[in-house]
């Protein structure tokens, strides 16, 4: 069969507000040029994120009705932890309201100014919260995960060479872990296979360094294995799941991905001394060690969705309709990060619009012409994300890759969203010399990107 069907019936629906390109560029103004400050109303595919938009199922719906509410033990918390001590293996559980939270404990107990946490590369809270710490997120993915346009199967891969260099440059008392981000957001989405999970976690263990695993995408992460990587294809993904994790030492998890829900995440290691100061902080801040920030209900709806995100059929028909996206608009001569990632598409914005410096936020320019255009959101993952200051030459150094993010909500959107999302980019490709760039007038000191305001610049403009 060449046509692979959504594995799913529709029993509810949220309509959608039509909107013309003049109201979306009034919006826009408003708006700063900042698509995080356009109400969701006015929005009419939403592909900002994938994070806790995902349609939840018939089941989840039921788990939520059963929701146990209780302060502590309820049994809400337990159906949880069995879930995710199935699925992942770890001995020590701790629910959170989201990654983030996560990600803030993990990093408050291990990280100290001076510090470097090494990883392929990291998404931005995580970089935030390494940071705020005073350490410093390093990103070692491999150099083929730099080039757009190169096919790679695994190009999601640490270069653990590199990792061995840091460790000696700064010895082990400066790294308190290494992290690997799976599937790979900030470089495309793109994979990371079992050899280098396994090369990395060697690395790490042998120089005593814990191994952690930013786990958002697991489910994802897994069947690529199973597709690309030889001696998986005839496992399960929950096998390849297993073997992933048990490399690990623990992970970090936003169960808005991968979890199938719509909000949560949760926190895990093997080291009962570090899990028992993790849940002293998470009493700080979360809440008590058997909810972390959740209501019962929402413990039991991410239970459910860990074990349906496994589901082939499903993993089968999410694949290949983010590749749909990719190759369709790839096809007609849109640059995007090759080959296609699980959960979104990325387009080469600096290939896209070379007439616009990257001083000037390529990224930035094509998402607001992708929303004028056809009310469609997304997300820079540039040097607006992250660019960095350099006091010393008073100038900014910018990222790697300048992209833009197509992140496709789980179990949402339909075949013909899809066709009018590639319609759209087609359109803003063949006007695109017009696009003008655009710079920064107002910007907070952590995480830019979410409240920044911008202007645009006349064509050719400084």
């Amino acid at each position: 069969m060449k046509t692979i069907i959504e594995p799913f019936k529709i029993k509810v629906i949220e309509s959608i507000r039509m909107t013309n390109p003049e109201e979306r560029r009034q919006i826009l103004s408003r708006a700063g040029y900042n698509l995080f400050l356009i109400p969701a109303e006015d929005v009419l595919i939403d592909l900002l994120t994938d994070s806790g938009t995902a349609a939840m199922s018939a089941k989840q719906w039921a788990a939520i009705m059963d929701g146990d509410e209780s302060y502590a033990g309820s049994l809400s918390w337990y159906r949880f932890e069995e879930a995710v001590r199935e699925i992942f293996g770890f001995s020590h559980i701790i629910p959170t309201h989201q990654g983030r939270a996560a990600e803030r404990i993990l990093f408050s107990l291990t990280c100290r100014p001076g510090d470097v946490v090494p990883s392929n590369t990291h998404f931005d809270t995580t970089r935030a919260n390494i940071e705020y710490r005073g350490a410093t997120a390093l990103d070692m993915v491999i150099p083929e995960g730099k080039e757009p346009a190169l096919l790679h199967p695994f190009k999601g891969n640490m270069d653990v060479e590199a990792l061995e260099n840091v460790i000696r440059k700064f010895g082990k008392e400066k790294v308190p872990l290494v992290m690997l981000t799976i599937t790979n957001n900030s470089g495309g989405g793109q994979p990371v296979s079992m050899g280098n999970i396994r090369e990395v976690s060697e690395t790490a263990h042998r120089h005593e360094i814990p191994f952690y695993i930013d786990a958002c995408r697991f489910a994802e992460n897994a069947y690529f294995i199973k597709l690309r990587e030889p001696g998986y294809e005839s496992k399960t993904v929950p096998e390849i799941v297993r073997e992933m994790f048990s490399y690990a030492d623990g992970c970090t998890m936003s169960a808005k991905k991968d979890g199938l829900a719509n909000i949560g995440g949760f926190l895990c290691t093997n080291d009962i001394k570090l899990a028992e100061k993790e849940k002293e902080l998470l009493i700080l801040t979360e809440g008590y060690p058997t909810y972390g920030g959740l209501a019962g209900r929402d413990l039991d709806a991410i239970a459910v969705g860990l074990r349906e995100v496994m589901h082939e059929d499903y993993l089968n028909y999410r694949i290949a309709s983010t590749s749909y996206l990719g190759n369709h608009i790839a096809e007609r001569g849109v640059p995007i990060v090759q080959p296609p990632g699980g959960h979104a598409i990325y387009i080469d914005a600096k290939a896209m619009l070379p007439h616009v410096p990257v001083s000037q936020y390529p990224g930035q320019a094509l998402c607001c012409e992708l929303y004028r255009a056809g009310g469609i959101r997304s997300v820079e993952i540039g040097s607006v994300m992250f660019g960095r200051w350099d006091a010393e030459a008073g100038r900014e150094i910018p990222a790697a890759m300048e992209l833009v993010r197509l992140a496709i909500p789980r179990r949402v959107y339909t075949q013909s969203h899809i066709d009018y999302v590639v319609e759209i980019i087609l359109d803003v490709f063949a006007h695109r010399d017009s696009i003008p760039g655009y710079r920064i007038v107002q910007q907070p000191p952590f995480l830019r990107h979410f409240t920044a305001r911008f202007e645009a610049l006349p064509a050719g403009g400084k």
